[in-house]
């Protein structure tokens, strides 16, 4: 799993790398999560909030930035970062997932969305998984 922070002008730009799909949904949360708080989820607490999140989109690109969205909206709703991902049911049009966090009193950044631009999950010429991935901030 690979994340990598790149240049670009008045939002984050974010590109993860994955061998699996899955791992790149997984990159894509703590890729967030560093930008909303960097370290939080390094810490070794136990995790005490819990939500179930299911997405349906039309491929794997728009099921991605969904479920970025989803969470982002979870986090700042229940004032908490999801540090962990379990994805329970995992298809091209759909993600069930449960994530589980825990509470935060700030963010050092604020995300005002996920967005589309940029975003295209695909295989890289060493059959990584991988999509860039812009954060308005």
């Amino acid at each position: 799993m690979k994340i990598q922070y790149l240049p670009h002008t008045a939002d984050i730009r974010m590109k993860i790398e994955a061998s699996t799909l899955q791992e790149l949904f997984i990159a894509g949360i703590k890729g967030m999560n560093n930008i909303l708080r960097e370290g939080f989820c390094d810490q070794n607490n136990q995790l005490e909030q819990k939500a179930r999140i299911e997405i349906q989109s039309s491929d794997y690109t728009c099921l991605l930035i969904d479920f970025l969205s989803e969470v982002l909206s979870l986090s700042y709703i229940e004032k908490a970062i999801f540090c962990k991902v379990h994805i329970l049911k995992f298809s091209k049009y759909k993600i069930l997932a449960e994530v589980l966090g825990n509470p935060i009193d700030h963010f050092e950044e604020e995300i005002k969305a996920v967005t589309y631009h940029e975003a295209n999950v695909q295989k890289n010429d060493s059959n990584q998984w991988e999509t860039c991935i812009i954060f308005d901030i």
